[in-house]
């Protein structure tokens, strides 16, 4: 990935720029909160000025074309901007979780895990901090580098922000939660999640197009849509792989994921978040995945195992 035209031309700059812009009254979420994050105040997301990270380390348990042989370089970002009751990482997500840094700091470790030989860098909930990325970018091509960058997000994105993304992000790596907003605002407080994700994924594919590999199988440019599905079809897992086919194309890739469990503060919810996925729920998934003609991604078991759809 060469990021030096967008360096040298100014195009970055201009992008980082308008980022802080709009931290002075936040709106870089759907939650318009408008704090002026520059002064340290905080929103939804918890986040303040300088990003927070949790950790900066090589990950393998991505999907295959990301984790590839070598390992994503994975950067937790401690905050969000969702509020799962579920949410396997509420301790960096929901409690803030991490340590406050400056983007040069960013930057180094963005180098450290360049020069262990990951694939890629993986910013995971990156939202909140878009601004303070694009920075430590900056700060970071002078030094060499070169990795591409994949953004793991809620999918919870407004598309005038993530078009400051755009020529900067190689793989989109979303979310796709919901197809009732309802149930949006219950699981996850977040209004509006249909529509806006909707608008997210499409102005995603429009910036990277459909997933694509190197002779190594490794992802160079694209999107994988990740879909957990939940207890008592409360994500609408069927009506979401129904969308993503008529919208995105069947050859979109794909992550159905079955690994939910009431973590977090779901052991106490109704409606059945307060148990496991059953076999039948999660088959009942793969058995809408199949009928759409999605066939590029991955199924797994309810061990979490991984298989080739």
């Amino acid at each position: 990935m060469c990021y030096l035209d967008l360096y040298q031309s100014g195009e970055l700059l201009q992008h980082i720029r308008e980022g802080y812009r709009r931290l002075a009254a936040c709106d870089l979420c759907p939650h318009d909160c408008g704090v002026n994050r520059i002064r340290g105040e905080r929103g939804v997301c918890g986040a303040a000025l300088k990003p927070r990270i949790a950790s900066a380390n090589v990950h393998r348990g991505e999907e295959p074309p990301i984790s590839g042989t070598r390992g994503s370089g994975t950067i937790f970002l401690s905050g969000c901007s969702l509020k799962c009751v579920f949410c396997q990482n509420f301790p960096i997500s929901q409690l803030g979780n991490g340590d406050e840094i400056s983007t040069g700091e960013l930057a180094v470790r963005m180098l450290k895990l360049q020069r262990q030989g990951v694939h890629n860098i993986n910013f995971v909930t990156p939202t909140h901090y878009l601004p303070q990325i694009l920075a430590a970018l900056w700060l970071a091509i002078p030094q060499g580098f070169c990795l591409p960058v994949v953004w793991n997000t809620s999918g919870y994105e407004k598309v005038d922000a993530l078009r400051l993304l755009d020529g900067i992000v190689a793989i989109y790596l979303p979310d796709m939660k919901y197809t009732d907003d309802a149930q949006a605002v219950e699981v996850s407080s977040a209004p509006g999640y249909c529509a806006v994700n909707q608008a997210a994924v499409t102005e995603m594919q429009r910036q990277v197009g459909q997933l694509q590999l190197d002779d190594d199988g490794i992802a160079v440019k694209g999107m994988i849509i990740r879909h957990l599905v939940l207890p008592e079809g409360r994500a609408g897992s069927a009506e979401i792989l129904h969308w993503i086919a008529k919208n995105l194309g069947t050859e979109t890739h794909i992550a159905l994921m079955s690994q939910y469990f009431p973590a977090h503060r779901a052991a106490g919810n109704t409606g059945g978040l307060n148990r496991s996925l059953t076999v039948a729920e999660y088959d009942a998934a793969v058995e809408a995945l199949e009928a759409e003609g999605l066939d590029n991604g991955w199924v797994q078991e309810l061990d979490e195992e991984r298989s080739p759809i």
